[in-house]
């Protein structure tokens, strides 16, 4: 049994600013968290988000659908957490963040939670500032941030995407939750893409913004404009958009085995700043 060391909490309302203070210790790493609290305004008083305090160290977990670790940087903070990640759920689908404290966090977990569907052990954090065209590098005039009435060709690329990188669809039965999340994006303008012929052949999200960072996910070329040369430009294009309208700095986290990626990433400009892992639940 996980025993809880240090004090523990589940923050709300009040503490808003001090988890920010927390996240903005390293605002690239930690920009998923730095979001969902911004979104959430950590309404309620058993929400998903929850300190570790002790021995003059601070740290965060985000504890729901995905669990995602803040600054958790000593066996002490780990075990802690982990103790209240147990009590407050009985599954999550990932547990994602940086790797070291993701590994070490997952191996309390474990033996609570059984086999994972898999270990992606590193995971390049990449990171650029500087603007794509600064660099001399192609952008594709043809992607842009998708329109409201572009939502209906907008879900069925989303749901290709989260297949092909997870392995199973984002949603059995009704697809009207899922539908709403990727509705929010395109209605903050989080979502850009290149359509050609009524439909989506480029697709990529900002899936969170905060602390002056944006982290950019579900990049997904449809699989007949494959090997054109498309991946790069587009890609540019997003940087660019994002560093003149949304934050100075963009990051994503891509798979190394994924080397198609990796090397599109780098062309436009993007350079390894950290290693996350995932664990799929």
């Amino acid at each position: 049994m996980l025993r809880s060391l240090g004090t523990v909490r589940a923050l709300g309302l009040q503490d808003v600013e001090d988890a920010l203070e927390v996240c903005g210790r390293d605002p690239v790493t930690n920009v998923f968290v730095a979001a969902r609290i911004l979104e959430s305004g950590l309404a309620g008083t058993r929400g998903p988000l929850f300190s570790y305090d002790g021995g003059g160290e601070r740290a965060l977990c985000w504890c729901s659908a995905n669990v995602v670790p803040v600054e958790a940087t000593s066996s002490r903070a780990l075990g802690a957490l982990a103790a209240k990640v147990v009590r407050r759920r009985a599954w999550a689908s990932s547990v994602f963040g940086p790797a070291d404290q993701v590994l070490d966090l997952w191996g309390r977990l474990a033996r609570h939670w059984g086999e994972p569907r898999e270990i992606r052990e590193n995971q390049y954090l990449m990171t650029m500032s500087t603007s794509p065209v600064a660099l001399g590098r192609p952008v594709d005039p043809a992607v842009r941030v998708a329109r409201r009435d572009e939502l209906d060709l907008v879900v069925p690329a989303a749901a290709a995407m989260f297949t092909e990188e997870i392995g199973y669809p984002p949603y059995q039965g009704s697809g009207l939750a899922y539908r709403q999340g990727v509705a929010t994006l395109v209605e903050r303008g989080h979502c850009l893409v290149r359509v050609e012929d009524g439909q989506v052949v480029f697709k990529a999200d900002l899936g969170s913004v905060a602390l002056g960072v944006a982290q950019v996910q579900g990049v997904w070329v449809h699989p007949a404009w494959r090997g054109r040369g498309i991946a790069a430009p587009a890609m540019a294009a997003v940087v660019e958009h994002t560093l003149r309208h949304v934050a100075p700095t963009v990051t994503l986290y891509v798979n190394d085995f994924n080397a198609p990626a990796v090397a599109t990433y780098r062309r436009v400009g993007f350079v390894q700043t950290g290693t996350f892992a995932t664990v799929l639940l």
